[in-house]
């Protein structure tokens, strides 16, 4: 048989600047047989401050007090405590005030002078209950509108990717860096336009919290837009800094973010790196670093613009990631260092041949693992999978197609 669950202890704070009434309460709670302490104050001010020091689980408040009087004792109380029931003690005259009280935040009220003990056990108990009810609504109310706001921020930092053919496929994941926490500020996207062209950013706002996911979904809807509009290169780059300029809080906030345009018919990809690491290429089974030049951060010097392009040829099949710092920066279970560029390669040359949806959950549960669980920054990786044998080929010119004269 399992043991009887233990007693609630309640911690009473009683309110009262008449010593008779004060003496009447403490009786009849020795009589309720509650397992309780009691502490007694006459004024508001000394129960604001003893609240303040440790919160009780009930207050018996009267509301004819020294230093205030009325239904806005309850609230002056519950600023001090929030998580404490409120109990009102009222006189014969005032049963008016004790439920107006209730409106006011109250628990219950006690008309003095009809009290006994087991009325006080019962409303003292069902108050605490009720106090509790309320406080798991609201943490309830709460974590609703948390997942909300969650979703709201996944929608703008990773939204539907814009991959119009089959010739190239899109495979993310991501991870906020805080257990419980609001998306950071990394963020992802895929834009096919014409002539098979793929563009892709993979972007790392600098923080976390809110704000830094305000500003990722800014600029990724800003790279977007202008991806659309024809912008590319420098010149792309050079607007989304003059948009996280005047988008951000505060002017120590920069973001590192990865532009690749993806040219399967002319088997290339383009790179622009600015403060992000360099992404990886897989082909033939092996994976390595691509080796790009590197440009500075977006925000760090603005007006300095240094952003090389650089351009690479791809095997007819393969795919690359583009990863935020986030996978790599957790230690390894060995001697403490941080994975690194390098570790994570090992992870993936190790792993065996996989879809990648499977791969990219095999590679961040051992990344996971390495790291003890005690991921601290924001995680996302875009992998771009392609097969150039499946791209239509080049529409002949209308010229090429004329009946040369004499002939036919």
């Amino acid at each position: 048989m399992s043991a009887p669950a233990a007693e609630q202890h309640y911690d009473i704070l009683l309110v009262e600047d008449d010593a008779g009434d004060a003496l009447l309460v403490e009786e009849l709670l020795v009589d309720t047989g509650l397992s309780h302490t009691l502490v007694w104050h006459k004024t508001l001010a000394a129960a604001r401050t003893a609240l303040a020091e440790r919160p009780a689980s009930c207050v018996l408040l009267d509301l004819h007090l020294p230093d205030g009087s009325g239904v806005g004792l309850v609230g002056a109380v519950q600023e001090a405590s929030a998580d404490t029931a409120v109990v009102v003690l009222t006189g014969l005259s005032e049963t008016h005030a004790g439920v107006e009280a209730l409106a006011f935040g109250a628990q219950d009220y006690l008309v003095k002078g009809k009290v006994d003990p087991e009325l006080l056990q019962r409303v003292v108990r069902y108050a605490v209950q009720r106090k509790q009810a309320e406080r798991a609504k609201a943490a309830l109310q709460a974590g609703e509108l948390r997942a909300q706001e969650n979703a709201r921020l996944e929608r703008g930092l990773l939204p539907p990717l814009m991959l119009g053919a089959t010739t190239a496929t899109a495979t993310t994941r991501y991870f906020p860096g805080r257990e419980r926490a609001l998306l950071g500020g990394d963020f992802l996207d895929v834009v096919e336009t014409g002539d098979h062209l793929v563009h892709a950013v993979v972007g790392d706002v600098s923080g976390h919290g809110p704000d830094a996911a305000a500003l990722g979904v800014c600029l990724r809807i800003a790279w977007r837009a202008l991806v659309l509009g024809g912008h590319r290169g420098t010149g792309l780059l050079r607007l989304l800094e003059q948009m996280l300029i005047a988008e951000r809080g505060r002017n120590d906030m920069f973001t590192t973010c990865t532009l690749l345009t993806l040219d399967l018919r002319a088997r290339t990809v383009t790179l622009h790196l600015a403060g992000h690491h360099e992404p990886l290429l897989t082909g033939d089974g092996t994976t390595t670093e691509l080796a790009a030049e590197h440009g500075i951060a977006l925000g760090i010097a603005p007006g300095v613009e240094h952003w090389p392009p650089t351009t690479v040829p791809l095997p007819p099949r393969g795919a690359l990631t583009v990863y935020t710092d986030g996978l790599v920066e957790g230690h390894t279970d060995t001697d403490g260092t941080r994975l690194g560029a390098d570790g994570l390669l090992r992870l993936l040359n190790a792993a065996p041949a996989a879809d990648p949806d499977s791969l990219l959950d095999r590679l961040i549960a051992d990344v996971r693992r390495l790291n003890a669980d005690r991921h601290t920054d924001d995680l996302a990786i875009l992998r771009l999978d392609w097969d150039t044998a499946l791209v239509p080929a080049q529409p002949e010119s209308r010229a090429s197609q004329q009946t040369a004269p004499g002939t036919g």
